[in-house]
């Protein structure tokens, strides 16, 4: 599956990208929300896995236009939290398209559970891999 990272937590950033490229994915990776975008629209990926407080442009906007955008791709949200708490914007973020959310910080056997299941429901409505 091609997935795209946004984060600018270059730790995190790296530590995702290591940890799906592992398991066999083609990852390219964002630092912020608009450098995503045009990653996103360039490389078409089949699902992206975004923080929501960012700088240029925070996850939840990034997740509405890529909703409006190519409403196939799926999406996992991750956060750790900010003045609204961890909870609420990962529920902001499920209620306006993310398929999935990840509180941070999370364990990459966690992330591979939750991307395999992306993979899981594509294959479910007939969305190659």
């Amino acid at each position: 599956m091609k997935i795209l990272v946004i984060d600018d937590d270059d730790r995190i950033r790296r530590m995702v990208v290591k940890v799906l490229s592992a398991d066999g994915h083609r990852v390219t990776c964002a630092a912020d929300g608009s450098a995503g975008l045009t990653a996103f629209r360039r490389e078409k990926p089949d699902a992206v896995v975004t923080d929501i407080i960012m700088p240029e442009r925070e996850g939840i906007e990034t997740i509405v236009t890529i909703r409006k955008e190519r409403p196939e791709t799926r999406i996992i949200a991750i956060s750790g939290g900010g003045r609204l708490g961890d909870i609420e914007l990962l529920r902001m973020a499920r209620l306006l398209g993310a398929d999935d959310v990840i509180p941070k910080p999370f364990r990459a056997h966690d992330l591979r559970r939750r991307v395999r299941a992306l993979d899981t429901s594509r294959a479910a409505f007939g969305v190659p891999a």
